[in-house]
């Protein structure tokens, strides 16, 4: 065989194996698309069906309807462009009753505040509406020219002021402040030098809603443990009472976190009597 023969197999080789590593790598592409596709449209069912399964827990509400105006605050949106007032139609759709001397506020006491409420029927947080129930702990946000709703590539909450789940829970929380009744609490973390923080939604959005006559008193408890670090002579709560509605009076304790989550686990004990005597 001349040597021009064998330098033309060679090529006709090579060439055929770079074909085949094309369609390969082609191959394997097509297959990573459509497994993602799969992975991210699951998602998204999953999301769905978490969503109604939490809402169908409420008697008396149509869930697919809320699904519809919970979608349409930020499906074909920039996820870093949904204002707060963008769920109006869905708080509208599912108004919190005025409830006096339940409400149960927090700021860096979520986990405190979250199993204390679970465990009875005295107090109840924002965690324990039917939205706040059923967006707890939940990812979600649009994209611009989709309809599609996606929980995975989202923004974080510091990422962008007008994300899809921190506009939410601004406005969940003011319209939270808004139903505050008679005697308002609110945990505060006693383990922090600063425990009202003004830039929290406790502090920015919450407090500012709460008028007199219709809330009487703001009841403090501020959580403690054995490395607390503050008591209620904290600026910071100083701070909080000048924010407060002229007429409503303010009143703080420290409660242990221990004595907390004995007075959660005793259905038997009126909850008020955890810390006020």
């Amino acid at each position: 065989m001349e040597s021009g023969e064998i330098h033309g197999s060679d090529k006709k080789r090579r060439r055929r194996c770079f074909i085949l590593a094309v369609a390969a790598v082609a191959l394997l592409l097509i297959v990573v698309a459509v497994v993602l596709g799969v992975t991210l449209s699951q998602g998204r069912e999953e999301f769905k069906d978490t969503f109604l399964e939490r809402c169908q827990k409420f008697k008396g509400y149509n869930c697919e309807h809320i699904w519809e105006l919970f979608q349409q605050a930020y499906v074909n949106q920039d996820p870093c462009e949904v204002p707060p007032n963008a769920y109006d139609a869905l708080i509208a759709a599912t108004p919190l009753e005025s409830s006096c001397n339940r409400l149960l506020f927090w700021s860096k006491t979520r986990d405190v505040v979250q199993d204390f409420a679970r465990k009875n029927d005295c107090f109840q947080a924002v965690e324990e509406t039917l939205l706040g129930s059923v967006l707890n702990s939940l990812t979600w946000c649009g994209k611009k020219g989709s309809k599609e709703t996606f929980t995975t590539d989202c923004p974080e909450w510091l990422d962008c002021e007008n994300n899809p789940p921190r506009s939410f829970w601004k406005r969940v929380s003011a319209a939270f402040g808004d139903a505050a009744c008679g005697n308002a609490t609110a945990m505060l973390n006693g383990s922090i030098t600063v425990p009202f923080d003004s830039n929290s939604i406790f502090g920015s959005i919450e407090v500012k809603r709460f008028k007199s006559p219709r809330v009487k008193n703001l009841n403090v408890v501020l959580v403690i443990e054995k490395n607390s670090v503050t008591n209620c002579t904290n600026p910071s709560l100083q701070n909080l009472v000048m924010v407060l509605d002229k007429g409503i009076s303010y009143n703080c304790l420290e409660v242990p976190r221990s004595q907390i989550k004995e007075c959660g686990s005793d259905p038997e004990k009126p909850c008020g009597a955890c810390w006020w005597q």
